[in-house]
């Protein structure tokens, strides 16, 4: 009786630790299916923002090492994606946007309207972070990180300020006088704030002030208020 009783606990026990042991792989492998699903959300999100942000430097003719480092970082996204989900249709459109950043080419034109615009300086600014969080995961130099934030900072206002001066142009063509000049001071007060080299910041100014003084030409400044009033009198 007791050595039966022995056996019943034997299989009990037995019994009990399979379970466990089928609970904990059940468990362990939730969890992993639950972390994988995570990083491809991660995953996802970040390589359509890169190769976005990749497809407009690349028509805004941003410096091609700047171009080659990030869309290196790109790749091991997609290297990712591929180990985690070959064959998916994840992978798919992500291989799609792939192609379409490197197949883009220098293009002005693409930023012509204001909804083209907004999203070239969103992406650039993308751009810019990320070459801070490619420092400090040590695959930048600090010293390079730097140089390429101001570079992509100065692409920015380089696209936006083109944006306006060719906009403006247009509207000029057609006639629509105070609507080009509006677009140009847009140009002018955007120079004004930029922290551009002085050299190329009083190129770019230059060039748009004579844009605007086309239009509005600019006034004679006043000899002073007693040259003013002998005027007058004679």
């Amino acid at each position: 009786m007791l050595q039966d009783n022995l056996i019943y606990v034997v299989l009990i026990a037995i019994v009990g630790l399979a379970a466990l042991t089928v609970n904990f792989i059940i468990t362990t492998r939730e969890e992993q299916e639950a972390a994988r699903q995570k990083r491809l959300s991660w995953l996802q999100g970040q390589s359509e923002h890169l190769f976005h942000a990749i497809a407009i430097l690349r028509e805004a003719n941003c410096k091609p090492e700047i171009v080659t480092k990030l869309n290196e970082h790109a790749v091991s996204l997609l290297d990712e994606i591929s180990l985690l989900a070959p064959d998916s249709e994840l992978l798919e459109a992500t291989t799609r946007l792939q192609r379409n950043a490197d197949s883009a080419r220098p293009n002005p034109a693409v930023f012509a309207n204001d909804k083209a615009l907004k999203r070239a300086q969103i992406y650039i600014n993308f751009a810019g972070k990320l070459v801070v969080q490619l420092a400090r995961g040590g695959k930048l130099t600090p010293i390079l990180a730097r140089s390429y934030q101001q570079e992509l900072y100065s692409l920015r206002i380089n696209v936006v300020v083109e944006a306006h001066i060719n906009q403006g142009t247009r509207f000029e063509g057609t006639g629509e006088i105070m609507t080009a000049l509006s677009h140009f001071k847009h140009a002018k007060a955007l120079l004004v704030r930029a922290s551009l080299p002085r050299q190329r910041k009083t190129a770019m100014m230059e060039r748009v002030q004579q844009l605007i003084s086309n239009i509005q030409p600019q006034r004679p400044k006043s000899r002073g208020t007693l040259a003013d009033t002998i005027d007058r009198i004679l």
